[in-house]
């Protein structure tokens, strides 16, 4: 795992989580290979047709020119199976249900992690920070 979105899982209920290809010039697989990616603020949107994550930032490779470099926020497109593409856009038009990029993978390609997640409420997000402290005072033996 080369990046991860932590804050996805603590603002969204995760409902369905899917693999995709995204496509990558050459000096951003080897700024995303040296973990240069961020994926705070990006989400995932449906233009013509086809799947692109947007607001994901990979930094520019500092070995390459300048001129190879490409923006570090632009639009890239996704690569997903005909059943997984139609699928999430199913659940992209229901209501209060977003796709978010979860986490980026690097291994003989670059593979990002999607998750259809519906929004939490903030009474929602209190509840489960109060069970989280009191299993781990449970772990350490503290009373409750």
């Amino acid at each position: 795992m080369v990046a991860q979105n932590r804050r996805a899982r603590f603002d969204y209920e995760i409902l369905d989580t899917v693999e995709a290809g995204i496509i990558l010039t050459g000096p951003e697989v080897k700024s995303c290979r040296m973990g240069h990616a961020d994926l705070s603020g990006a989400y995932v949107s449906f233009t013509n047709g086809k799947p692109m994550v947007k607001h994901m930032k990979i930094a520019p490779y500092q070995y390459a020119s300048p001129v190879a470099n490409a923006e570090p926020d632009r639009d890239r497109q996704l690569l997903l199976k005909k059943g997984e593409w139609e699928r999430l856009a199913a659940a992209a038009n229901e209501k209060g249900i977003s796709i978010i990029p979860l986490e980026v993978r690097a291994g003989k390609f670059i593979k990002l992690v999607l998750g259809a997640g519906r929004g939490r409420k903030r009474l929602d997000k209190r509840h489960r920070i109060r069970e989280r402290e009191i299993g781990r005072r449970l772990r350490e033996g503290k009373d409750v």
